[in-house]
């Protein structure tokens, strides 16, 4: 089985333009690639497994990957799958934001000598001029066509800004660009992309006469995407600050029974013949299969230590053993009290537990909370400084659990 079949198999491919052509070029290791990553946040998250994991498979098959930070189209912002406009980042931003999605990307993909590339839209993008830009760019589109592309058409009800509306354009440039100097030949994307992918691949045809060799495939559907990396309403970060690796393992063991085998398929390494054989899994089973999964990619995310730690701590609190040792925790300091003590609703937000007042409320209200195992009903109840100091166990649900202790 050739890496192209793999990635078949696995259910990363939603579509491609050549399917004959492409599969040869990946197969033989010829293929030099890129995907975007737009820098809206200062981590990547769990969203973007697909990407890292699928450039890695490819390197490994001997393909060469351009990791494409979008240092220019950010300042812009994607319109696909959202409502709205996106928030307007500071080119300092932009630029941390850059910095820190290069570091958590070593961790997936080797940029050594002759390997993989990293490069940055804004070294392009933000020297066009305009002008030039609309003669030598934009008279090779097609409005009537841009407005049928998905990723316009469901916000045209809600208003879709002419800045955003360059979007296309900006990111078709990007395939143009990295065609002509980087003998790049071949795009990855969500299937939320194609319009965008495609109009690269046209910009190719049309300026360069070269259509036959710039192919383009997506993967990851566009609904499966959106779903990963976000659990209660936030996202799930790479970096450790922001989401733990404890937290990190917990949302891949609580991933829905349906989507688990998925997920393992398409975002492990492990051999396809074993996963065949967990895919006849059932009840209980697949709570082992959880178990694999949130293992196998926080050992990826945060190396085999961390997920070590994560794993026996999770299976001591499930065990009823009670250790929190790798648990996450929160500090308080003297000043988050009131009068030498704090009151439950305030340590289930400041915990992250619950994202607002109103949301711990409903949550002791509904019986969902303990501390220490015990069942919290009081929605005024507090805790004194020595408590605090001894420690609290604080838990809201099954699964979200929180150390809190007082500096």
């Amino acid at each position: 089985m050739g890496i192209y079949e793999e990635l078949v198999a696995r259910g990363l491919i939603a579509q491609v333009t050549n399917e004959e052509v492409i599969r040869d070029l990946v197969n033989s290791g010829k293929a030099v690639f890129y995907i975007g990553f737009d820098c809206t946040a200062d981590s990547l998250t769990a969203g973007h497994f697909m990407a890292l994991t699928l450039m890695k498979r490819l390197q490994m098959a001997g393909n060469k990957p351009i990791t494409l930070i979008g240092g220019g189209t950010t300042m812009i912002g994607d319109p696909s799958g959202r409502t709205d406009m996106r928030k307007m980042l500071t080119r300092e931003d932009i630029n941390h934001n850059a910095e820190c999605f290069k570091r958590q990307m070593e961790r997936f993909i080797d940029f050594g000598e002759g390997k993989a590339m990293m490069v940055n839209n804004a070294d392009w993008l933000l020297d066009l001029n305009y002008v030039e830009l609309l003669r030598e760019v934009g008279t090779h589109f097609s409005v009537n066509n841009m407005l049928r592309a998905e990723c316009y058409k469901q916000r045209m009800e809600k208003g879709l800004s002419f800045f955003e509306f360059n979007y296309m354009i900006m990111q078709s440039y990007d395939f143009y660009y990295l065609f002509q100097h980087y003998g790049c030949n071949l795009q990855f994307g969500g299937d939320d992309q194609w319009s965008n992918m495609l109009g690269g691949r046209e910009l190719i045809r049309r300026k360069l006469d070269q259509e036959a060799n710039a192919m383009t495939i997506t993967l990851l559907t566009d609904s499966q995407g959106k779903k990963m990396g976000k659990t209660a309403g936030n996202a799930v970060w790479l970096d450790p600050n922001k989401t733990s690796p404890y937290d990190f393992y917990q949302y891949w063991r609580n991933v829905d029974d349906a989507d688990v085998m998925k997920c393992i398929r398409m975002l492990t390494f492990l051999p396809l013949e074993q996963i065949d054989e967990m895919a006849k899994w059932e009840g209980s089973q697949l709570n082992r299969a959880k178990e694999i999964l949130a293992y196998e990619l926080t050992s990826l995310v945060h190396g085999e230590e961390e997920a070590k730690k994560a794993e026996a701590s999770a299976k001591a609190l499930f065990s009823g053993a009670g250790s929190s040792e790798n648990m996450p925790s929160t500090e308080l300091s003297e000043a988050d009290l009131n009068d030498g003590a704090v009151d439950i609703m305030t340590l289930l937000v400041k915990t992250g537990l619950c994202s607002t007042r109103s949301d711990a409320r409903r949550n002791i209200q509904q019986g969902g909370v303990t501390v220490n195992d015990e069942k919290v009903t009081d929605i005024a109840k507090t805790y004194s400084a020595d408590e605090l100091h001894s420690g609290l166990v604080l838990k809201r649900g099954k699964k979200n659990f929180n150390k809190v202790i007082l500096k």
